[in-house]
């Protein structure tokens, strides 16, 4: 009897704070499930919900067994029956909530979450059943002899669950209190005052970017990329190797960035950084006295938040044209501490609705949002000439197959958006991983093989060769059919030839051209695109004959690894209003082009090349044609990196060859050639 009296005891100081934490858990729970935004008291709230979570995980196990031992010799089946399901249930629900603390939310397994939900629901009915069938199946002697019907829950279970509840209630509006009178981590003003207002009353011109305030943030809310690797580390590490990580610090870019602060101040330099460097520029470091490598914006480049942070594109004409928000924030939001940083880190897990709807906007899908900084325009206010377009990839796309706005057609037409070439998606173990376990990488691989070169990141360099000669771009030689083709003076009936193509080849001696075609076959737009002025494409064009000897070469380097002035080159060259070539890249003195070729989108341009077949050629000649990438052209290059030596590597995107018989030109042929030409 005092076994069975000390088990009861047991279970009792189990059950009465179990069940008073159950009930204060179910509360805070659907509390914060239907609250309408994420707000200060709810965060709390949350908290304590995540504190009882865990509490009520610790006593559930012992109290169980406990119970289990008590009623174990009980002849009810359907109690049994609903006690034993109950626990089950709630283990699960109690492990689903561990795992949610532990790991937080992720979109992979957001069916955790749901279940999480669902099983509460579920436990509470249980629950109930239970209850019921106690009371249902409760034998009389012991509804005459107890007291209670529920001698485990008896004496003041009410007055404990309300005591938690008001302290509960407590914390969170002491808490709320206490934290609303906290000095503020971040200062929205400019980093440098006084600030020089040198483009009129808007504060970033002639960057074309706004922000939500319409003022200044500080810069913790624009750069600070390592906060969000400490959950993202995997699109971190990735995003860590791209060009947008280096679009601040890389090294050519610091050399013209540098050479417009000298020319025309640093206020300036906001054309260029809206896009290279954003928390430069709206935290209000570009202004006289102001530094172009601060920690924190000349590491991250365009960091995390400088396209996250984007609420919507204000026009698609560049210069940064976006409006910068940064999300809501979560407790302790741009705190260095320990463990505030913990908490805050800890609400993102648990609770990421805020967090997603903030940083995965609708707009970071779209096209546009790359058009703000992959196009670009200068006005007379900065060039003091007028005003003058520049790269535009976004209308280049917009124009072409892929867009899927217009009637052309092409053997690959689908409609792709920037992002599916540039961030195509992959497996991976991130949060933000979707249902499939995909996410979208950011190694943001293009054409930029200079970085990766530069700063020896071999591995990017690889990715962006690869994606280079993937197919993006087709070169052909057309194979030069002669009417005039014979293989024997004797006539022959032309129903006996089955084949309707003449056979190529050329005579010893005479002039021979041929036709070479480029096709921008997989490029989203134009080909080359970007900064065409320092980009460097080019065909290089060889033909030898049967002993390796050069009979023709253009597009070849010379002794100053430069390319032959006589290459047909993919390029342009923007030039001054003295019609000098603007070949520094400096283009605040830009006013025009005087030479542009590009290949748009599916499209296809043709070239000829003509050369002299020598007397004593080997037959037969080999003629091989390639399409030949260099990011930047050696001029610049030199410059720019202040190097004279340097030899950026060069891609060969694409490639053909063509064999060509040599024949001698027959006697009769020859002979009717003179007649012919005599006369004529």
């Amino acid at each position: 009897m005092s076994e069975q009296i000390n088990s009861m005891k047991s279970e009792r100081n189990l059950a009465k704070p179990l069940a008073a934490m159950t009930i204060v858990l179910v509360i805070s729970g659907y509390f914060t499930l239907f609250w309408p935004d994420l707000s200060v008291v709810e965060q709390w709230i949350y908290l304590i919900h995540t504190l009882l979570g865990i509490m009520v995980t610790v006593l559930l196990m012992p109290y169980i067994i406990v119970h289990f031992l008590r009623t174990i010799g009980l002849r009810r089946p359907w109690l049994s029956f609903s006690g034993i399901f109950s626990a089950l249930v709630f283990l699960a629900l109690a492990g689903s909530g561990i795992y949610i603390v532990l790991e937080g939310q992720s979109e992979a397994k957001r069916w955790l979450f749901q279940a999480h939900i669902w099983l509460a629901a579920i436990i509470l009915i249980l629950l109930a059943a239970h209850i019921f069938f106690h009371a249902l199946f409760l034998p009389a002697r012991r509804k005459k002899n107890e007291p209670s019907r529920f001698p485990s829950l008896s004496g003041g279970l009410f007055k404990t669950i309300t005591r938690l509840l008001l302290a509960s209630i407590l914390f969170v509006f002491v808490a709320t209190g206490l934290y609303q009178i906290r000095s503020n981590p971040f200062k929205d003003a400019p980093a440098v005052e006084p600030y020089d207002y040198a483009y009129g009353e808007h504060p970033f011109r002639p960057s074309q970017t706004e922000t939500s305030t319409g003022g200044f943030y500080d810069a913790k809310r624009v750069g600070s990329s390592e906060r969000c690797a400490s959950c993202h580390r995997e699109i971190a590490e990735q995003w860590k190797a791209s060009i947008h990580a280096q679009a601040a610090s890389d090294k050519a870019y610091q050399t013209n960035i540098n050479l417009l602060a000298e020319k025309k101040g640093m206020a300036a330099t906001r054309y260029c950084e809206g896009c290279h460097a954003p928390t430069a520029l709206l935290s209000g470091q570009l202004t006289k006295g102001g530094k172009l490598d601060t920690p924190g914006h000349f590491q991250e480049g365009v960091s995390c938040m400088g396209c996250h942070g984007i609420e919507r594109v204000e026009h698609v004409k560049g210069v940064a044209s976006f409006r910068f928000k940064p999300p809501t924030p979560y407790l302790f939001e741009g705190s260095k501490q320990t463990l505030p940083t913990f908490v805050h880190n800890l609400l993102i897990r648990l609770k990421p609705e805020q967090h997603r709807a903030d940083l995965a906007r609708s707009v970071l899908a779209t096209p546009e949002i790359c058009a703000t900084c992959h196009a670009q325009f200068m006005d007379k206010d900065f060039n003091a000439w007028g005003w003058v377009k520049m790269q535009d990839d976004y209308t280049a796309w917009l124009n072409g197959p892929y867009s899927g706005q217009t009637r052309q057609t092409f053997a690959h037409a689908q409609q792709r958006r920037c992002q599916d070439c540039h961030f195509p998606l992959q497996l991976g173990e991130d949060p933000s991983a979707n249902q499939e376990g995909f996410i979208k990488t950011h190694f943001n691989v293009g054409a930029n093989t200079a970085i990766p070169w530069v700063t020896q990141n071999l591995p990017q360099l690889e990715r962006t060769r690869q994606f280079l000669r993937a197919d993006q771009m087709r070169i052909s030689i057309d194979r030069p059919n002669r009417l005039d083709a014979t293989e024997s003076a004797k006539h022959v009936d032309p129903k006996l030839i089955e084949s309707t193509e003449a056979p190529s080849y050329c005579y010893l001696g005479e002039k021979v051209t041929l036709k070479v075609a480029v096709t921008n076959a997989q490029v989203g737009h134009a080909f080359p695109g970007g900064t065409t002025d320092i980009n460097e494409a080019w065909i290089r064009f060889l033909v030898q004959d049967g002993q390796g000897r050069k009979v023709y070469e253009s597009g070849y380097l010379d002794q100053d690894n430069n390319v032959e002035e006589s290459a047909y080159f993919y390029k342009s060259i923007p030039i001054d209003r003295t019609g000098n070539a603007v070949w520094r890249h400096d283009l605040f003195n830009m006013v025009g082009d005087s030479f542009k070729r590009v290949i748009a989108p599916g499209g296809t341009d043709v070239t000829s090349y003509s050369f002299n077949v020598p007397d004593d050629v080997k037959g037969p000649l080999i003629v091989t044609v390639s399409l030949n990438y260099r990011k930047l052209n050696n001029r610049y290059a030199k410059w720019a990196l202040k190097d004279n030596k340097v030899e950026l590597p060069i891609v060969e995107m694409a490639s053909g060859s063509l064999l060509l018989p040599i024949k001698i030109k027959p006697e009769v042929a020859a002979v009717e050639s003179r007649m012919n030409s005599g006369l004529r």
